[in-house]
């Protein structure tokens, strides 16, 4: 009886045992020191908010796995004559041996409207012509804002001009790009101010939400019949919840660039490919639209002191970008889930082919996309 006793006795001490544990340890959490408790509840909230960025990148992943991934590559003409290219010949180039024939375009305001009044759609013309007789597609930047530095290409007959005044005649101009190129089936989207919110680049003078939504609106009035795409930029963390709410949005991909405030060297973004699919699906669980990666970074970047013409710093673009990155960056594009994915400086690689006897990066990325292609 007494053995029985002692029993009960030690199973009683051992569950009250148990229960004081956990209460002792919340005692001991409250009576720790203010940055204690601090540190405790931020390592947990970012724990859970990774855990929940990580099961929404792993649904959207699922979501779109059926999905075909289409490959295209921005081009600018005055990027190739940068390079002593011929513009025609690279773009041509581009379509031929690279494969690809989704392009994006930029219809600078400089360039379309150099003198005020009068519009030049030369350089456009030529491109969509090449590129619809190649059976591709054009997803066509407009607005101030647009790829290349200094991102904002502004002519210089506005820049003198109030934003009441100039805004309104970048509208007009806006207005004669869509009008003039609507009705050719090759147009396939619009993308509307290009990173207009990154503040920190760029020659820019107006980052207003209430101008980027007028435009919206402005844009979808005049061509209701085609997508409009509205980017950001780089690595941040958020979720496209104000105005404008574009049909899709996109991002920009950048991995590894010349960190010239810190560090004085090459900064690699620690950033996991599902990083980028947890930022892709958030959107589409907030609004239902679709993300593309719209500026995929296959380009180096160099630090000042450095040209991207210059054949004698090829060994400096080299350790910014070389053909085994150029590889691993179109595998982590893909891996991101996104089904659309602009690659960014065939230009430059194409400069690398012809003016420097350096085919590395063309040939990488020609046997990527057709990779691709094929697995398609």
């Amino acid at each position: 009886m007494n053995k029985k006793k002692h029993t009960l006795k030690s199973r009683k001490a051992q569950s009250t045992g148990l229960l004081k544990m956990p209460c002792n340890k919340l005692k001991n959490f409250w009576q720790a020191k203010l940055w204690h408790k601090g540190l405790i509840i931020l390592s947990t909230i970012i724990f859970v908010a990774v855990l929940i960025m990580y099961a929404v990148a792993q649904w959207y992943m699922f979501s779109v796995r059926d999905n075909k991934l289409e490959v295209g590559a921005t081009f600018i003409p005055a990027y190739a004559r940068h390079f002593g290219l011929d513009d025609k010949e690279t773009l041509q180039a581009s379509i031929d041996e690279l494969g690809i024939k989704k392009f994006r375009l930029v219809s600078y305001w400089n360039v379309g409207e150099p003198e005020r009044g009068v519009y030049d759609f030369s350089e456009l013309d030529w491109q969509f012509d090449m590129i619809e007789q190649a059976g591709g597609s054009i997803s066509l930047a407009i607005g101030l804002r647009q790829p290349r530095w200094p991102e904002c290409h502004m002519p210089k007959w506005a820049e003198k001009l109030p934003m009441s005044e100039w805004s309104e005649e970048l509208k007009a101009y806006m207005q004669a790009t869509i009008e003039r190129y609507q009705d050719r089936t090759v147009l396939q989207s619009y993308q509307l101010e290009n990173e207009f919110f990154l503040k920190v680049f760029g020659i820019c003078p107006d980052h207003s939400r209430e101008r980027l939504v007028d435009e919206y609106k402005f844009v979808k009035l005049i061509d209701p019949t085609r997508p409009v795409v509205v980017s950001r930029s780089n690595n941040g963390i958020g979720l496209p919840v104000g105005e404008p709410q574009p049909d899709i949005s996109a991002v920009s991909v950048y991995k590894r660039v010349w960190d010239k405030t810190l560090t004085k060297r090459y900064f690699e973004y620690p950033f996991p490919a599902w990083f980028y699919s947890s930022l892709a699906g958030g959107g589409k669980l907030l609004n239902g639209n679709d993300m593309i990666i719209h500026e995929l970074q296959t380009e180096s970047w160099l630090p000042a002191g450095f040209e991207m013409n210059d054949v004698n710093d090829i060994p400096e673009q080299e350790k910014s970008l070389n053909a085994k990155r150029l590889k691993d960056r179109i595998r982590y594009g893909e891996s991101t889930g996104m089904k659309e994915m602009y690659l960014w400086g065939i230009e430059w690689w194409y400069w690398q082919k012809v003016a420097a006897d350096k085919p590395d990066l063309w040939n990488t990325a020609t046997s990527e996309i057709e990779r691709i292609h094929q697995s398609n």
